[in-house]
């Protein structure tokens, strides 16, 4: 079907997906009828010299995840770039689905023949979405019983032969465990039930940010492992509390210095966040791995300007394919699998438009991000190929 070799053995690179991009009947009711991320997308303006705004697709265009034209177009793509599959956010509010019709009809249908696994985003969904207040549109809501019920609706896509396993066990990410109010509880009932639907436990990811405030290893909260969300891993945490970069460069230092009095004397004007891509990527590269599994991750860029009114933003400045190409290939080179199995590396994201994070094509940087995800994953094994 495609024309790409397939990844090399021993390292497995999955993207987040976000299912957004599709109208559905809580999205018309929250912001009005239509409603996608593009219309997010598509509002974004730049907001400093060079600003890099909007983001806009190239070769997909504005597409609709409800066609199966779409999603086989996303699935070849990534082949093509090394991807070894997507990770789609999936969305469960005490029984309550959302965004779910293209990972239905993708179980539904088949196709495309790509592999996938799911991530839980089990926050509260409120209109800090789109940078509003905090308004609530569908609570969270934890019980033994719902956890009992997701496990038994989740289990016919865990037993899809394309799923995403570790160990012969269905992969299945949870977005916020400090949410949940007894981690190891939740994991031991959601494990129990998924055993008794399909005869094998799940392999449970517990999803790694900069905000966690139980930072114990996964093990202690039921986890078997652990996975970095970057930019805003355990190590931005600790970029923050350091920041190298500021301290060593006198120049930047200078720099920073004026920029925050100038800004203190704009008393009426607010500032996004802004941060360095180089200096924070330079810095995850070097810090030592934990001493659990943890599967690493890299991004290509973030800015969620777009979703976020100014001085809510966070923009991560000097992104490009080099560096992004680069860090995935320190990520990669530096990763040890503790089995052949839990061989995962994680890419947010595929499509995070609205974030300013994305390895489809774009309009600024065509393939490129594709591109350099080849060149990592792929390149030693065409070099092989090349050779006979």
């Amino acid at each position: 079907m495609f024309d790409a070799p397939p990844p090399p053995a021993g390292l497995r690179a999955i993207a987040f997906h976000l299912p957004q991009f599709h109208p559905v009947p809580e999205n018309d009711g929250f912001w009005g009828p239509g409603f996608t991320e593009w219309r997010n997308v598509v509002r974004a303006r730049p907001r400093f010299r060079g600003h890099a705004q909007p983001h806009l697709p190239a070769d997909l265009g504005f597409y609709d995840l409800r066609l199966a034209e779409t999603r086989a177009a996303q699935a070849a793509l990534a082949r093509q770039a090394g991807l070894s599959g997507f990770c789609y956010y999936h969305y469960w509010f005490g029984g309550k689905r959302v965004l779910h019709k293209p990972v239905d009809d993708i179980l539904r249908l088949g196709e495309p023949d790509f592999p996938f696994m799911l991530a839980w985003a089990n926050e509260n969904w409120t209109r800090a979405w789109d940078g509003g207040d905090r308004e609530l549109l569908l609570e969270q809501t934890y019980t033994e019983a719902d956890t009992r019920a997701h496990a038994r609706h989740l289990a016919p896509a865990f037993a899809d032969p394309r799923y995403i396993r570790v160990d012969a066990r269905p992969a299945f990410a949870v977005y916020n465990a400090d949410d949940l109010p007894c981690p190891r509880r939740w994991c031991d009932t959601f494990r129990d039930e998924v055993q008794r639907a399909i005869g094998t436990q799940p392999y449970l990811i517990r999803v790694e940010r900069y905000l966690d405030t139980d930072t114990r290893p996964p093990a202690a909260l039921g986890f078997d492992a652990a996975l970095e969300f970057q930019p805003f891993s355990r190590n931005f945490r600790a970029w923050l509390e350091t920041r190298p970069d500021l301290k060593s460069h006198l120049g930047r230092r200078v720099k920073n210095g004026l920029r925050r009095r100038w800004q203190a004397a704009q008393r009426w004007r607010t500032f996004d966040r802004h941060y360095d891509m180089a200096a924070f990527t330079a810095f995850d590269i070097c810090q030592d791995a934990p001493d659990y599994t943890c599967f690493p991750g890299v991004c290509p860029s973030w800015d969620n300007s777009a979703r976020r009114p100014p001085g809510k933003g966070m923009i991560f400045r000097g992104s490009s394919p080099r560096l992004f190409g680069d860090w995935l290939a320190a990520k990669a080179h530096a990763f040890q699998p503790p089995s052949s199995t839990e061989n995962l590396l994680f890419i947010n994201a595929w499509n995070e438009w609205a974030e300013g994070n994305h390895l489809e094509p774009c309009l600024r940087h065509g393939h490129n991000w594709l591109k350099a995800c080849r060149h990592t994953l792929l390149s030693e094994l065409d070099a092989l190929t090349a050779c006979r």
